[in-house]
């Protein structure tokens, strides 16, 4: 068989990448992209992930947390998106509030319960004062009109500057804070429906006068260390001190951040505790 000459087998190499670029080419078309499309900008999230605990998700049942601010700084200003893709602006209070807004950072400081106001286009804005630097949680609390259920959605923010993380403390049973003591009874049970008491003290006294705030003498949150896992918890009937009940149910084995809000002489107080759920 004669040799080919160089020009000519340089020649048969690229017709043979032609022939196999063409193959592979409609191989491609007839399977379909290897990418999917791009989603839309208001995606519905439906069916989300059974038993997922609340706050971990930014969109859930077609609803989205929107932060409208790249940075925290000293304002927080977002939107919730409805499965319309357009923003709410019809809400069911709930606990004397459209929306309750929890902004805490990822080490678990600088806890705030805020009520931010919603002007007419749906946009909702709060001053954050803030712990400092670092990587913050945003939650947003409401319930939209015409649902039964309520919905808590998360979105992360960033505060600038030189974030230096603070150790979860220990579990514990007392928390001081503004000259009263809070004393925490009960245990968390994964899985499981459990009893928790708070009582608070002033000057080694009981106090029985707190006074209602949104509707309750106290309010109690819980966040999962690592992830934030999302939990609120109301309190259950009861005189106004020195003890206030709650139950909790918290999804997993692990170290939880307490956060009890109450009132008394006109301020709202924030205890906060570790407990352990095992």
């Amino acid at each position: 068989m004669p040799s080919l000459s160089a020009p000519a087998r340089l020649g048969a190499y690229t017709a043979g990448l032609a022939g196999l670029f063409a193959v592979a080419f409609g191989a491609g078309h007839l399977a379909g992209p290897v990418a999917p499309p791009p989603a839309p900008a208001h995606a519905d999230m439906r069916p989300h992930a059974a038993g997922l605990p609340a706050g971990l998700q930014i969109a859930e049942d077609g609803y989205t947390l929107v932060p409208l601010v790249s940075e925290l700084r000293d304002e927080f200003r977002f939107r919730v998106d409805g499965p319309d893709g357009r923003p709410v602006t019809a809400y069911t209070t709930a606990h004397g509030k459209e929306l309750h807004l929890i902004v805490v950072r990822r080490d678990l400081t600088g806890f705030r319960h805020l009520h931010p106001v919603r002007d007419a286009s749906g946009v909702w804005s709060a001053p954050v004062p803030l712990a400092g630097a670092g990587p913050y949680r945003a939650f947003a609390d409401f319930v939209p009109a015409g649902r039964a259920e309520g919905l808590t959605l998360g979105a992360d923010v960033d505060a600038p500057g030189d974030y230096r993380p603070v150790p979860l403390p220990a579990p514990a049973r007392t928390a001081s804070v503004d000259g009263y003591t809070v004393t925490l009874t009960g245990d968390l049970h994964p899985g499981a429906a459990s009893p928790l008491a708070l009582r608070v003290e002033r000057g080694g006294a009981p106090v029985t006068d707190l006074e209602p705030y949104l509707g309750a003498y106290g309010h109690l949150v819980a966040l999962r260390q690592g992830d934030l896992a999302y939990l609120h918890v109301h309190p259950e009937a009861g005189a106004a001190g020195p003890e206030v009940g709650f139950t909790a149910e918290v999804p997993s084995p692990g170290r939880y951040r307490l956060y009890l809000d109450f009132q008394h002489g006109g301020t709202v107080h924030t205890a906060e505790f570790t407990a352990e759920a095992r």
